[in-house]
């Protein structure tokens, strides 16, 4: 790991006011470990560097060092460039996703658990993969050599892959199961409190519960 990121590990650490010992456990990491990671002896994982960025606020641009702007913003990601004129509605639409991906996110850190933090990247890069591989092929003169898994099984495996993780996300949240995360006890929510921590994206949340609850009515017979 490069020596920014050493430095701002033990920066933003002291500038909390945390020990090494608080903020190890924090981490969910030892003392010894994280003194390591300090001191540049040692490099660690990306699902630590997310780990740690989530824990202390800033972008992990900002921990490498590859940014002095600690800010990120979830609700407006960065997009390449494109020749490709984007409609309003599907500016709008992504905005809608990244505020609801954000919720998700927040109420996945109460746990503290990084088999659940991994089962739920999973499942939104399956899920993404699933559709992205879908409109690259639609047109099929595009080179299939980006692609490994067979054109006739990667949908049926795809979505197959993601019932499982799904499966494995309602293992750690349902009260009934032995796999039940305790730290969701202290996750209590309503519209009230949701319109109250996310002030400016609440309407956006509440939108997208509207529109899928919308299309699942559709179906009902």
């Amino acid at each position: 790991m490069n020596k920014d990121f050493a430095r701002n590990m033990t920066f933003l650490r002291k500038e909390k006011k945390l020990s090494q010992k608080q903020a190890a456990a924090e981490l969910g990491i030892s003392q010894a470990l994280l003194s390591h990671y300090e001191k540049g002896i040692r490099e660690c994982g990306l699902d630590f560097v997310l780990k740690a960025a989530d824990y202390y606020n800033v972008s992990c641009d900002y921990l490498l060092g590859r940014t002095a702007d600690r800010d990120y913003d979830v609700h407006e990601p960065t997009i390449e460039k494109t020749s490709r004129q984007q409609s309003a509605a599907q500016v709008v639409n992504r905005r809608l996703i990244a505020s609801m991906m954000n919720v998700i996110y927040d109420f996945a850190a109460t746990a503290k658990n990084r088999k659940l933090d991994r089962t739920i990247n999973n499942y939104f890069m399956i899920m993404l993969y699933r559709v992205f591989r879908r409109l690259y092929s639609a047109n099929e003169d595009n080179p299939t050599e980006l692609f490994t898994v067979p054109k006739e099984l990667y949908s049926g495996y795809a979505y197959a892959v993601m019932d499982k993780y799904y499966t494995d996300i309602g293992s750690m949240t349902d009260r009934d199961s032995t796999a039940y995360l305790e730290a969701f006890r202290n996750l209590e929510t309503s519209p009230d409190h949701l319109a109250e921590e996310y002030p400016e994206t609440a309407g956006e949340i509440f939108n997208v519960i509207q529109q899928a609850e919308n299309s699942i009515l559709k179906l009902k017979v």
